[in-house]
């Protein structure tokens, strides 16, 4: 009885992992960023608009898509992918880190974010294809109760859930501990516009990330203890 209890909830947070991890992987929405050009301008009409005009980003591992919009309205709803225009611009970001590009850093810096990009690209890829391989796995190790398929699907499980995780850590260490982001502000204001400014935001993706690791690491453990103690008993 507590054995099929455990492997419930075991084959419960699998699941739920699983699917954050893939929405997490499948959703452009791990930064959002908005940037503005505030311009002193004589007619208080055009200042107006000046300054509410933004241009907002947003990136995944697919895609980085731009769009232009009012900067005074709520902006959890404009990244709303309803509520996006169908003008907005989108480019294949699996090599492009935001805001990173030939134009406003130099060389060196941008292929040393290729390479930072690349990394992270191969611990989402290892991740997903890891929780993939896992959950047909244990579909396979349910009918026959076999200790070695479910020992092998615990720990695809917490594989997976260690490549997201770094993933993860190299996101929050792109945006909040790497000098990219001033470069690039810096290089705006002065060939651009002295009052520009952007704003970043972590998206939806990224937070599906971390509670797809959760269930993942618990489902790992899971599996594996379930694994072991059918093997005691054969």
């Amino acid at each position: 009885m507590k054995w099929s209890v455990a492997l419930f909830f075991a084959g419960l947070f699998a699941a739920l992992g699983t699917v954050f991890i893939l929405l997490s992987f499948g959703t452009d929405y791990w930064l959002l960023a908005w940037e503005t050009c505030n311009t002193d301008v004589t007619n208080s009409g055009e200042t107006a608009d000046a300054e509410n005009s933004s241009t907002f980003y947003h990136e995944g591992f697919f895609w980085r898509c731009s769009f232009e919009g009012r900067g005074d309205e709520d902006l959890i709803l404009k990244f709303w992918f309803t509520n996006q225009p169908h003008s907005k611009v989108c480019t294949h970001a699996y090599l492009s880190p935001f805001p990173v590009s030939e134009v406003t850093h130099n060389a060196t810096t941008y292929e040393s974010a290729i390479i930072y990009r690349g990394f992270w690209s191969i611990f989402m890829l290892l991740g997903v294809a890891a929780v993939i391989l896992a959950g047909f796995i244990i579909i396979c190790a349910a009918p026959f109760t076999s200790p070695c398929l479910y020992k092998a699907g615990g720990g695809l499980y917490l594989t997976a859930g260690f490549f997201i995780l770094l993933a993860t850590v190299l996101s929050v260490i792109w945006l909040e501990m790497m000098d990219m982001v001033n470069l690039y502000v810096e290089y705006q204001k002065s060939h651009l516009c002295s009052g520009f400014q952007l704003n970043t935001m972590y998206g939806l993706s990224f937070m599906f990330a971390p509670v797809g690791v959760f269930f993942c690491l618990l489902s790992g453990l899971l599996f594996l203890l379930i694994g072991q103690t059918l093997k005691r008993h054969c």
